[in-house]
């Protein structure tokens, strides 16, 4: 009998280090698991077209709703199409962003109601949840700091009051959901940050 795959996604602001620790995290468990890595918006050839016009900063008129929306369409692409057949086919997914992406970030960070945004997320994703998911904590002026020498993407670049409505949000969901969200401290240094992710992953794969 076919043993079902494990998901588990990266949460944070920008700038928290998602992607260097997904990285990290795919290199070290690739000897031992059948691992994937996923990032949000994309993933798949429509998912990542989404992504293009959702990051573009000359697509300033794009107004929350349409945000949300976009973001949607590029989930349940993505779930559909790599998700949940590589669950099925019992692989380890380590996915950069999720659902609680858009709670964060159109939620709090945007002001859209979250009850509309819950549906959204039931509805886009069939109710697949991860099995667990690492919350990168930071200060959104550490944060920034990290990415200066990048090139700001359309979201990037609405500043810090921004990040720091996110980032509270983030913390609301992680109190909200703390079996399934475990908070990180994203200024540990990369080794230690890597062997904190791994003792709540492999917890997971344990039970």
């Amino acid at each position: 009998m076919q043993t079902r795959g494990v998901f588990i996604s990266l949460e944070g602001i920008d700038g928290c280090g998602k992607t260097t620790l997904k990285e990290k995290l795919l290199a070290l468990m690739s000897n031992q698991y059948q691992v994937i890595g996923i990032r949000e918006p994309g993933g798949t050839v429509i998912s990542e077209k989404i992504r293009d016009m959702l990051l573009d900063v000359h697509n300033d008129g794009i107004i929350g709703k349409t945000e949300a929306l976009l973001y949607a369409a590029a989930r349940s692409q993505l779930v559909e199409e790599v998700i949940r057949p590589a669950l099925a086919e019992g692989k380890l997914i380590i996915a950069d962003r999720y659902l609680d992406s858009t709670i964060a970030y159109q939620g709090y960070g945007r002001g859209l109601d979250l009850e509309f945004l819950e549906d959204l997320n039931r509805i886009c994703t069939g109710g697949l949840t991860p099995d667990v998911t690492l919350l990168l904590d930071i200060d959104p002026m550490e944060g920034q700091n990290r990415r200066s020498k990048d090139a700001p993407d359309r979201l990037e670049q609405e500043g810090l009051e921004f990040q720091e409505r996110i980032r509270a949000g983030y913390l609301k969901l992680q109190e909200k959901e703390s079996r399934r969200i475990k908070l990180l401290d994203a200024r540990l240094a990369p080794e230690v940050l890597v062997h904190e992710a791994m003792k709540y992953i492999e917890a997971k794969l344990r039970s």
